[in-house]
């Protein structure tokens, strides 16, 4: 009887061991290690160029002045008259030069692929009729046509633009009344080489050509005659 008891015991001890046995619980798999190195861009950072040159430039209207500050302008006997301004003719020798930087002893030069008659005739239309006269597209009383001979910024210590114009007015019937130059000038302060100071200097020195043009009194009278 001892010895049965005896072996049960061993029997339930056995069984309570492999029965109360459990598998390890450590992970089969594990992360891959995280590098130590940030991920590195394919491509570098764009960083824009320094622009140092002025080569074909668009042509922007930029006037610091205005045509009032340039003093009044007589339209008396004017009130019938009908202006056209047709496309002003070129006659620059190089017709994409708009100025020269001169600090250096290479000048830098500022240049445009825009139409630069184009730019001036509307202008010019825009500042007739701003001055109180009526431009017309056709049917006008008179015609004004206009040659460009200058349209240039001179940039040493300060910016010196220059436009001139050959202007020749003619009645409804094509016969010439008047012929005359016209020009104007401004002059500025502006840091070197920068593009807007030569739209300033530009813009503004076709406003005063224009205002001598309206102002010329030999220029007035031809326009009170049909």
């Amino acid at each position: 009887m001892k010895s049965y008891l005896y072996f049960l015991l061993v029997f339930l001890v056995a069984c309570a061991e492999s029965g109360g046995s459990k598998p390890s619980s450590s992970s089969t798999s594990a992360e891959p290690p995280k590098s130590a190195k940030p991920a590195q861009s394919t491509q570098a950072a764009a960083t824009p160029a320094k622009r140092d040159k002025l080569e074909n430039s668009p042509l922007v209207w930029k006037p610091t002045t205005s045509l009032a500050s340039l003093g009044a302008i007589d339209l008396t006997g004017l009130d019938n008259v009908k202006l056209q301004v047709p496309k002003v003719a070129d006659s620059r020798e190089n017709p994409t030069l708009l100025g020269e930087n001169k600090e250096k002893a290479t000048p830098r030069i500022i240049t445009t692929s825009d139409d630069v008659p184009a730019f001036v005739t509307e202008h010019m239309k825009q500042i007739i009729s701003a001055a109180g006269l009526n431009v017309v597209d056709s049917g006008g009383t008179h015609v004004l046509k206009a040659e460009l001979k200058q349209f240039y910024v001179d940039e040493t210590d300060t910016y010196k633009g220059d436009v001139r114009l050959l202007v020749t007015l003619t009645n409804s019937s094509g016969t010439s009344v008047w012929t005359g130059v016209t020009g104007g000038s401004a002059t500025r302060f502006g840091r070197s080489y920068r593009a807007e100071n030569y739209y300033e200097t530009l813009s503004d020195s076709l406003i005063e050509a224009t205002s001598n043009l309206l102002k010329n009194p030999s220029f007035h009278d031809a326009l009170t005659k049909q």
